[in-house]
């Protein structure tokens, strides 16, 4: 194995995930031997680099191929192989539609601007996650799903387990992307079905009270429970594995 893939392949594996910014990882994004190395590697373990521009960190997931193998038949499969429960994999719906896809319409908008700004036709890459990612007022999330999704108890048990997983991140009262939210949900299919489905009244209001990326919100807005942790569930995540 060529000694470079081995060692981004055995970092992966220790620290789950990696900076986009990171050397290796840069090379492995920019340099197609590099990258047919390492995908041809780590195909012969059953797994794939999971990377997309939107997010500022990769990780390693299963190739869909092997894993019925690992979690059993569609029939039998969970919805979920984090050990969440109902109202958990609820709750992570949740708080994607209202960091990611918000966050994704700011870089994307942001990118548009530039490049129609740009007199010397510079290349100008979407915006860091964390300079456009925008966290969500704790407050305001239990006030406006709490009671769907199994009360301040349930819902603090929930957002610990999230955060463990690498899914979220907690600074005082606001509740911030993690490196994986943005990497192991499946957003081209969950979009329209989320947007247009479960969430589709969430999207009609005023969204919940914000914070810049890294700093405190103190003003939660005020909103009628709109979702239930059944309804949400049945739009399970893809949660690439």
């Amino acid at each position: 194995m060529n000694d470079d893939a081995q060692i981004l392949i055995a970092r992966l594996l220790t620290h789950q995930t990696l900076r986009r910014d990171d050397k290796m990882v840069k090379r492995a994004l920019s340099d197609d031997q590099f990258r047919a190395e390492l995908d041809k590697r780590l195909l012969e373990s059953g797994m794939k680099l999971l990377d997309n521009v939107y997010a500022d960190h990769v990780t390693l997931a299963l190739h869909r191929a092997v894993e019925p193998k690992i979690f059993g038949a569609k029939d039998i499969w969970q919805n979920n192989n984090f050990g969440l429960t109902r109202d958990g994999v609820a709750l992570l719906v949740v708080l994607w539609a209202q960091i990611i896809l918000p966050k994704r319409e700011r870089q994307e908008t942001h990118h548009v601007d530039i490049d129609q700004s740009d007199m010397f036709d510079k290349d100008n890459p979407i915006p860091r996650a964390e300079d456009a990612s925008i966290g969500i007022s704790y407050t305001a999330l239990l006030a406006d799903f709490g009671d769907k999704l199994g009360k301040k108890t349930r819902m603090d048990m929930n957002l610990g387990v999230l955060s463990k997983l690498g899914f979220i991140e907690r600074r005082g009262d606001v509740i911030l992307e993690g490196p994986l939210l943005d990497l192991m949900m499946d957003t081209d299919l969950l979009k329209e079905r989320i947007v247009n489905g479960a969430l589709a009244d969430v999207f009609k209001r005023a969204p919940l009270a914000v914070a810049p990326a890294r700093k405190s919100a103190n003003d939660p807005a005020a909103g009628e429970p709109v979702l239930d942790a059944s309804s949400e569930a049945d739009a399970a995540p893809d949660i690439q594995n």
